[in-house]
């Protein structure tokens, strides 16, 4: 079976856009290939700076031929009825079959559709895949109409087999398709020709290219790795930043060279994050004191001088940024540090717009320090503590550092705050308030970050429910979902009980919810939201929706900490055999008494009196039901869920027993409605745990 090659040769594709095209070039080409018929065995894709490339093997030689039989009108329909049924088929009138069915003589065609060779369908595919390619941005050049990210030079289109190599016919804007491409830029920018991927692969690789993304970025760390070890070093990992430079060189060589000695007590991230945005450098840092002293930079060749000038060129450029990080870093210590100290960039704040709905960042920071001081004793902070860093914890907004690198917004904060001689808990929430940013990002855990964290992202969540400004399916502009998740994660990884409510009632004043109906509305539609991230985040613990459900329909269901111990004390009492039947015959009592209360038109809430019992099985039921309600009133009171649950589970056994002895509706109408009682104790005990009707299943 014949292999395919193809290659788009181009001037540099940028970086981050690298993977994506690699992946949509294999899905495009691919996808149309088995849509005509032409199915394969394995495929790859593969970029680098100035080409994407795929390489199918085990393809078909050509499309198989086909045969369909499609049904038509009746023979004596109308003659019109008749040739449109022809003409969609593609068919003549004599080649259609009479047969005979139970609704009469019907016509049928044979549609016969002979197989197609590759190299014409992948002409097709290829040439479509092009002139429609998803390019984030693209271009045109010259006076084509082609459209490409840049402009496109060559193309490779080659079907090999056994018997040798074949170029697809194909012309795209008098771009010929053919055998060759070219190396690397400058150390082999002679063209060549190929035979298939094998060929391709290594004759780039004699050409100073590293095809393989992922083999250029293996190479660029453990070269880096290797240097830095040399050197009694160690680099700071950066994934971002390792994918990025191995998509911006084609032949990757490392090179470490010094940081100067006047930058060297810049703060780690602040030369880190310098390095990487301007330079695209690594940063090696001293395992002994934590300073970065190196850097790592990735040219796109060998040189005579082994990299000598290209050093000499990157430190004498690395020195005019960091003198800028230099320059920020000394006026933003003298403000910090002044009489004044950081109040200076609160001022400055007050000319800043949060939302033009919701105020200044100011403002917000009023906010953020009366409901700080709120959560504090709630969360084991102090007070005045949670205050003052709630005010000073978004200072860093107007810092000359933060202006020029935003991402460093709360760790410069805590920067200074330590620099102005503020207390240590108070400098640290400068930093932790913003966290998590993501699923995987830590969570504060001092008591002054907790509350500042807190009060943060309960402001935001109630500011933008008071200006209905909610996330919309996809659409989340204010990452209400994060701070929604925050808001959780905090809470329940900590350990912190608390009612939501109250802190939503106590926000929400500040944004002017207005009491009454809309107000209790807006509670209660911003509480559900809370829970329905509740779920995503229980979701990927393998803690079922309906599970959450039966928790939250619960009293106290705003305590998110309690509404979790809940959730996962039921779903472990449902992995046991115990607990998976005990909600078998609960869903029995209650469907019994359910439709018994319907017909009746009472309610058997009460009443079950032993000395009604015939059967030795209900009278078991009573003694359990008693043991049970003891042990479960007193694991509530203590948030003992797990003693709860398995106090309920241990019922599994005598309500089995009593469905398979006793007829709940007696002739006998006394025992009858004593026995609906004791089901009514049944569904009275167990949804005392949770509400166990909202369970699936």
């Amino acid at each position: 079976m014949p292999d395919l090659l193809i290659e788009l040769f181009s001037e540099e594709i940028p970086a981050r856009m690298q993977s994506r095209a690699a992946a949509d070039l294999q899905k495009l080409v691919t996808d149309g290939l088995v849509e005509a018929g032409l199915t394969y065995a394995h495929a790859a894709a593969f970029s680098t700076p100035r080409r994407l490339t795929l390489a199918l093997e085990g393809m078909l030689a050509a499309s198989p031929r086909t045969v369909e039989e499609r049904k038509g009108p009746k023979a004596d329909a109308p003659e019109k009825a008749i040739e449109g049924f022809l003409r969609g088929a593609g068919v003549s009138r004599d080649a259609l079959e009479e047969r005979e069915t139970p609704k009469g003589t019907i016509l049928f065609a044979r549609i016969e559709k002979p197989g197609r060779p590759a190299a014409e369908i992948v002409a097709e595919v290829l040439e479509r895949t092009i002139r429609t390619f998803p390019w984030p941005k693209s271009m045109r050049w010259g006076n084509g109409t082609l459209k490409w990210v840049r402009p496109l030079h060559s193309i490779i289109c080659l079907i090999s087999d056994e018997s040798g190599a074949e170029v697809v016919p194909l012309d795209i804007d008098g771009i010929r398709a053919g055998d060759s491409t070219r190396g690397h830029r400058f150390m082999a920018p002679d063209s060549f020709a190929v035979t298939g991927f094998e060929d391709y692969e290594a004759k780039l690789a004699r050409a100073c290219v590293t095809l393989d993304p992922q083999a250029r970025a293996d190479t660029i760390w453990h070269d880096a790795t290797n240097l830095a070890f040399a050197a009694g070093m160690e680099v700071v990992e950066d994934a971002g930043l390792l994918a990025e430079v191995a998509g911006l060189v084609e032949w990757p060589v490392v090179l470490m060279g010094p940081i100067a000695p006047d930058f060297l007590d810049l703060p780690p991230e602040v030369l880190q994050t310098s390095m990487r945005e301007h330079q695209k450098f690594f940063s090696v840092k001293n395992p002994k004191t934590g300073r970065i002293e190196k850097f790592i930079t990735v040219a796109n060749r060998t040189t005579a001088d082994e990299g000598a000038t290209i050093l000499a060129g990157n430190e004498k450029v690395l020195s005019a940024r960091l003198s800028d990080a230099k320059f920020f870093w000394e006026n933003d210590l003298r403000v910090a540090t002044s009489e004044k100290g950081m109040e200076t960039w609160v001022d400055a704040l007050r000319d800043v717009t949060f939302h033009n709905k919701l105020g200044t960042q100011a403002e917000l920071i009023d906010r953020m320090a009366a409901l700080a001081r709120e959560i504090a004793p709630m969360v084991g902070a102090d007070p005045d503590r949670a205050e003052q860093a709630a005010r000073v914890a978004k200072a860093d907004l107007s810092s000359e550092m933060v202006y020029e690198f935003p991402e460093l917004q709360g760790l410069m904060g805590r920067y200074y705050a330590e620099a102005a001689g503020l207390p240590a808990d108070v400098a640290a929430a400068a930093q932790e308030h913003y966290a998590p940013l993501g699923p995987s990002d830590q969570v504060p855990t001092a008591p002054v970050s907790i509350a500042v964290a807190l009060a943060e992202k309960i402001d935001k969540l109630t500011g933008f429910w008071a200006i209905d400004e909610k996330p919309t399916g996809s659409k989340d502009p204010f990452a209400l979902r994060r701070a929604a998740l925050g808001v959780i994660r905090i809470l329940v990884e900590n350990d912190i009980g608390l009612a939501l409510a109250d802190l939503f009632r106590a926000s929400g004043k500040m944004h002017a919810w207005e009491e009454g109906n809309e107000y209790g509305a807006a509670l209660t539609d911003l509480l559900a939201f809370l829970h329905d991230r509740l779920k995503v985040y229980l979701r990927d613990q393998s803690i079922r929706h309906d599970i959450i459900d039966a928790c939250i329909a619960m009293e106290g269901s705003d305590d998110l900490t309690l509404l979790v111990k809940r959730a996962r004390a039921l779903n472990e009492t449902l992995k046991t055999d115990d607990g998976e039947n005990l909600i078998q015959g609960f869903k029995r009592a209650n469907n019994i008494l359910t439709q018994a209360e319907e017909a009746d038109g009472v309610e058997y809430s009460f009443g079950a009196d032993r000395k009604f019992t015939e059967t030795e099985e209900e009278r078991a039921l009573f003694d359990a039901l008693d043991a049970a309600e003891a042990r479960i009133g007193i694991a509530m009171e203590t948030q003992d869920f797990a003693t709860a649950m398995a106090a309920m589970a241990e019922l599994r056994g005598p309500i089995d027993a009593f469905f398979e002895a006793v007829q709940v509706n007696s002739d006998n109408g006394t025992i009858r409605r004593n026995r609906l009682n004791l089901l009514s104790r049944i569904r009275t005990t167990c949804t005392s745990v949770a509400d166990l009707t909202r369970l699936e299943g």
